[in-house]
């Protein structure tokens, strides 16, 4: 048996290959445990390197930038994560150091030692609830998060935006649901420290609600999705080239229609009959109203734009089994095992 090391921040005694995700309420571990079960049909069994010690390493594969000292040669790295949450996945000096890199990220393409790779989804279809058996017009699901103040492409700003303007001007067509948005949200500066504190004081003395219109949490994005007409999905960040997360894949999994803001080359591989884009509206408001004026066979077309989508080989590009022969096939390959 040949064995290699599977470096994932936390994560020990195999914590990245169990079936339940401890550390992501919604990104199961499904990925990790395909990736395994392949390599182990080639006679490599992957471990944490906990697991491994002791064991003569003959790889080692980093989950999104970290510390790279005394990791056994040689080594290979899959950057899925936002490099604005993890700038090693961008860093051309750290990325240098690999045999070889997987990024979604098309700006880096030009590396010698880069592979272009999606972000991973199980790709599925089934049929939809109509548009007349979604009882939720609208709705968020994400955690309450924030970016420091001042940073241009955030999102997470503009996600609150939308809270805040359906709580004021619509709030029976509009649902919260997710982690932490019983509490304000995160601050920064000292006053707005302050402030959150005596926020924070309020929900627990008084019943404040710092987003009325939450709904709570949800093990499962498709029980609230195959509800609803029309989700607001917003990536982290905008404009960053083919950072094309899972949001918008649940969306379609379930058969709603997202209200997408993202990468800003998401139409070189989604057709934009499939999501409604946030960019071509100046304010909430103006999307609000556009939604209104959806009808049923509208939707539906929507729909079967999305069915159609993905049953297509293009969807398939950001299928798991991809993302898992893409990885095994290039260091197979480069070391010849």
């Amino acid at each position: 048996m040949i064995f290699a090391n599977y470096y994932q921040p936390d994560r020990v005694k195999n914590a990245s290959f169990e079936e339940i995700d401890r550390h992501h309420t919604y990104n199961p571990t499904f990925t990790n445990r395909l990736l395994r079960a392949e390599f182990l049909k080639r006679g490599i069994e992957l471990n944490n390197p906990d697991v491994n010690q002791g064991r003569k390493i003959t790889f080692s594969i980093l989950h999104d930038g970290q510390a790279i000292e005394n990791t056994p040669e040689p080594k290979y790295l899959i950057a899925t994560e936002n490099p604005y949450i993890c700038p090693l996945n961008r860093d051309e000096q750290y990325l240098s150091q690999f045999n070889g890199i997987f990024t979604f990220n098309r700006d880096l393409l030009g590396l010698p030692n880069s592979t272009h790779l999606f972000i991973p989804n199980q790709i599925r279809s089934r049929p939809f609830p109509t548009f007349s058996e979604r009882p939720i017009f609208s709705c968020l699901i994400n955690a309450n998060k924030a970016f420091p103040p001042g940073f241009e492409v955030d999102l997470y700003k503009e996600r609150i935006r939308v809270i805040r303007w359906y709580e004021s001007h619509a709030p029976k067509l509009f649902s919260l649901y997710g982690l932490g948005w019983g509490k304000p949200s995160p601050a920064f500066t000292f006053s707005e420290k302050i402030s959150r504190r005596f926020k924070r004081l309020a929900t627990q003395i008084y019943g404040y609600k710092p987003f009325p219109s939450y709904a709570g949490e949800i093990a499962d994005k498709s029980e609230v999705y195959q509800k609803t007409k029309f989700a607001y999905c917003y990536e982290n960040v905008a404009d960053l080239p083919d950072y094309i997360s899972e949001k918008i894949f649940d969306c379609f999994f379930s058969g709603c229609v997202p209200i997408y803001w993202g990468s800003h080359t998401i139409e070189d591989y989604i057709p934009e009959g499939c999501y409604i884009d946030r960019r071509k509206f100046h304010s909430t408001e103006e999307v609000h109203q556009f939604l209104l004026s959806i009808n049923a066979s509208e939707y539906a077309n929507y729909q079967n734009n999305i069915q159609a989508f993905l049953n297509s080989p293009i969807a398939m590009r950001f299928d798991t089994t991809t993302y898992v022969s893409t990885i095994i096939q290039k260091i197979t390959e480069d070391l010849r095992l």
